[in-house]
């Protein structure tokens, strides 16, 4: 596993982390970037913990399935975390049938035709 390391606000530094398929995390890789391939939704859990734990600041990046199958360390940092900011990365193989999760929240509330393309 590679590490990288940016400089945040205050001299602090922040881990940058993708977490998924070896096929997406192997370029993530060559170029430095920290990287946890093939990864189980039992990795990226225990992952989320130690930094939470740890006090560390981070941008994970998870590949579309894994962000789905997640567990409670996932929900914990979305909803309580201002330090490890996570994003989901579409599928390699289907990039335009990606949705984001935040597509559900907006339809649940404004309706199904909220997002459809006038």
């Amino acid at each position: 596993m590679a590490q990288s390391e940016t400089a945040s606000k205050g001299g602090a530094t922040a881990r940058i982390i993708v977490a998924g398929s070896a096929a997406l995390t192997e370029g993530f890789a060559v170029i430095g970037v920290e990287t946890l391939p093939d990864a189980t939704p039992g990795q990226l859990d225990e992952l989320l913990a130690d930094l939470w734990k740890g006090d560390q600041k981070a941008l994970v990046f998870i590949e579309h399935g894994l962000a789905r199958s997640a567990g409670p360390w996932l929900r914990r940092v979305r909803d309580d975390s201002g330090r490890i900011v996570v994003t989901e990365v579409p599928p390699l193989q289907a990039p335009r049938e990606y949705h984001p999760l935040v597509e559900d929240v907006v339809r649940s509330v404004l309706g199904a035709s909220a997002l459809e393309e006038s």
